[in-house]
């Protein structure tokens, strides 16, 4: 799970856990609802993975609209699911930016080593790619 700010920046990457979880189990787990239902108001754009826990955190994770025709939808409900859906995706491409950034780098890209080491290598490379996003940002501010 990967929390950056408005600009992609990444701010927050959780440890890896081994074998296959679910986005919203994982968020569970790692206390992220309760932090949001309790903690200051910020807007968490999520994808569709973590739909449901918009009504556990007071409406702050958004996530893309739901469907409610499966079958033979009504084309006024087709073009406006299509409108939120494109809205949405609109926000949170700097966000999936940010996802991007920590991909690239080699060491998780294309990790050989053994998984027991990969949390602490995800956790590294997430240090070090904030560290070069703010080292980024601040001589941009200095020019």
């Amino acid at each position: 799970m990967v929390v950056t700010d408005g600009n992609g920046r990444v701010l927050f990457c959780s440890p890896t856990r081994p074998g296959s979880c679910a986005d919203i189990t994982q968020a569970r787990q790692s206390g992220l609802v309760q932090l949001l239902a309790d903690g200051p108001a910020v807007d968490i754009l999520a994808d569709a993975g973590y739909q449901g826990l918009g009504a556990q955190t007071g409406g702050r994770v958004i996530t893309p609209p739901h469907r409610k025709f499966k079958k033979n939808a009504p084309d006024w409900y087709e073009e406006m699911h299509e409108r939120q859906r494109k809205a949405h995706s609109s926000r949170r491409i700097r966000v999936e930016h940010g996802i991007a950034h920590l991909k690239n780098w080699r060491a998780l890209a294309r990790h050989l080593g053994r998984r027991e080491h990969i949390s602490d290598i995800v956790q590294a490379v997430a240090g070090l790619l904030s560290h070069q996003q703010t080292a980024d940002l601040t001589s941009a501010r200095q020019m």
